[in-house]
């Protein structure tokens, strides 16, 4: 689905590169993880939008040709364990195929449990000073 081969240094250029009707999906995307996440920074990680907090790595999605990925998912917490067993992906990732409605609200919640994750890292390392 990429049509580009150099790699983008922002996220609206990595979102550029795809069709718009993904281009629109990926935008409500960054928005959720925004709302979801307003303190955490943009960036372009391994090619693909990522965002992080306290200086350390909170969340990133990527579109490819049949859904769009959300990295890191918490598939084993408890909290998410019956709503991701819907999706395919690995240990650590969550595919939404792009012929389903996106569940912004269960990706919005995600990144809030993320968030809380990273914070409660950031106070122990604090801790441990």
């Amino acid at each position: 689905m990429k049509t580009a081969q150099t790699t983008p240094t922002t996220i609206d250029e990595y979102i550029e590169r795809f069709p718009r009707e993904v281009q629109s999906l990926l935008q409500k995307i960054r928005k959720t993880i925004r709302a979801a996440a307003p303190a955490a920074e943009e960036k372009i990680s391994y090619q693909i939008p990522a965002f992080t907090l306290n200086g350390g790595g909170l969340i990133s999605f990527a579109a490819w040709k049949k859904h769009v990925a959300l990295y890191p998912a918490p598939r084993g917490h408890e909290k998410f364990k019956d709503e991701l067993a819907a999706y395919e992906g690995g240990k650590g990732t969550v595919k939404f195929p792009l012929d389903r409605p996106i569940p912004f609200d269960l990706i919005g919640r995600i990144v809030k449990f993320k968030v809380k994750e990273n914070l409660e890292r950031a106070a122990a390392k604090k801790m441990k000073r």
